[in-house]
């Protein structure tokens, strides 16, 4: 997209304020060259999911919020008690019971942050964070999407399990090759859409996003996995052969909103199942001291039937974002593959 057509795009959409600010607009602080200072370090852990649980309405009550709230705290003070050192170990396959593999290890409540609040925007307190459609559902796949699918998971090469596609962590083939593992699991990329675009919260942990900020790029920096994002400002999108991991980000202030138009992604990092025509635009506006209003809009008619838009609030935070030293002296990816050898073998032996 050139600078007319993202152009085009900021005036289509419309810039989105939290409630609460009082009748006179609230004015963030600003950098030597004028636009507004977004820069920080935020927490985007949230209870509140990517789309809405069936039944539920677009905004809960305070009361109704508070409930779920404590029932969550309340998990996490049980989940956080002296494990017994002589508990007996669980049973082969695992308990049914909720934790990793059926609960037969992995890591216990202590080490997760998967969020302890709903995100509150306009002064509601939203149970998606997709607004647009108004379900708070992701739109139907196009049958050419679909169809896209059904070819990828019937055959076993490397580019099909390198996303978080659903199903091609174990489509044929997925454990023959460490590089046919998710880009998450090799820790080259931080898992689900944590690094963006669009940036979601990943329910788990690591939830802090740091941005710097200058007149000529804005970095997003992201805890989980490392990723740095570069948004070049006031730039032309790179060539369409180009293509990068977390795409090519260029962006544009909307008056005191920053704008991030963010296209040429490679089809080893397609979100939810995208093509290479995804095409991501994001809203970065300061609503006040402590927190930025994040709005994204995807779009990509080769495998949504409409676009769609989300949005949630990133609280700032005094928290510190440390090195993630993934896949240092661990050898959980060896030991998957060795798994998948031994089941290869077990089944052979069968009669």
């Amino acid at each position: 997209m050139n600078l007319i057509g993202f152009a085009v795009v900021l005036a289509s959409l419309a810039p989105v304020h939290l409630a609460g600010q009082g009748a006179k607009p609230y004015s963030p602080p600003r950098m030597p060259d004028g636009h507004p200072d977004l820069q920080g370090t935020y927490d985007l852990a949230t209870l509140t999911p990517l789309e809405r649980p069936a039944g539920a309405r677009a905004a809960l009550s305070a009361e109704e919020v508070a409930k779920l709230e404590g029932a969550v705290a309340a998990r996490v003070q049980a989940g956080n008690l002296p494990s017994k050192g002589d508990r007996p170990a669980p049973p082969k396959g695992g308990d049914g019971s909720t934790g990793a593999a059926g609960n037969v290890g992995g890591y216990n409540i202590f080490w997760l942050d998967p969020g302890s609040a709903y995100t509150i925007v306009n002064g509601e307190r939203r149970t998606s964070l997709i607004v647009d459609p108004a379900d708070g559902k992701v739109p139907q796949l196009t049958p050419a999407a679909k169809q896209r699918f059904a070819a990828l998971l019937s055959r076993p090469t490397s580019d099909a399990t390198q996303s978080d596609d659903p199903g091609l962590e174990t489509a044929p083939g997925a454990y023959d090759d460490p590089e046919r593992r998710p880009l998450g699991e090799r820790c080259l990329l931080g898992f689900g859409s944590t690094s963006g675009p669009p940036v979601l919260p990943n329910y788990f942990y690591n939830n802090l996003h740091k941005i710097v900020q200058t007149p000529t790029a804005v970095m997003i920096l992201t805890e989980m996995v490392h990723d740095a994002r570069i948004v070049r400002m006031n730039q032309p999108h790179l060539p369409k052969t180009i293509r990068r991991w977390m795409g090519d980000s260029v962006g544009q202030w909307d008056g005191d909103t920053l704008v991030v138009d963010t296209t040429n992604f490679t089809e080893h990092t397609r979100f939810r199942g995208s093509s290479e025509n995804l095409h991501v635009v994001e809203r970065f506006t300061r609503v006040d001291e402590r927190t930025l209003l994040y709005r994204f809009t995807i779009e990509d008619p080769t495998t949504w039937e409409r676009p769609w838009t989300g949005e949630y609030a990133w609280p700032a935070t005094d928290e510190r974002i440390y090195e993630y030293a993934c896949h240092e002296a661990n050898y959980a990816l060896e030991n998957v593959l060795r798994g998948a050898r031994r089941r290869e073998a077990d089944a052979a032996q069968k009669p």
